[in-house]
């Protein structure tokens, strides 16, 4: 079940990504802000991947 969960996470990751690089394009966001951009949609994207998981492993 790990595997599966751990193959969905990174699926995830990628896509919340690319959809983020996707809106720095679009609402055109300066180069020296976009890391701080990706960093804090990563981290809120994997507390909730690790509360999901802790919550399926529970349930």
């Amino acid at each position: 079940m790990i595997s599966i969960f751990i193959l969905f996470a990174i699926i995830i990751v990628y896509l919340i990504n690319n959809m983020t690089n996707s809106l720095c394009i679009q609402k055109e966001i300066p180069e020296e802000r976009q890391p701080k951009v990706f960093r804090t949609i990563n981290i809120l994207v994997t507390i909730l991947l690790l509360s999901s998981y802790v919550e399926i492993l529970y349930t």
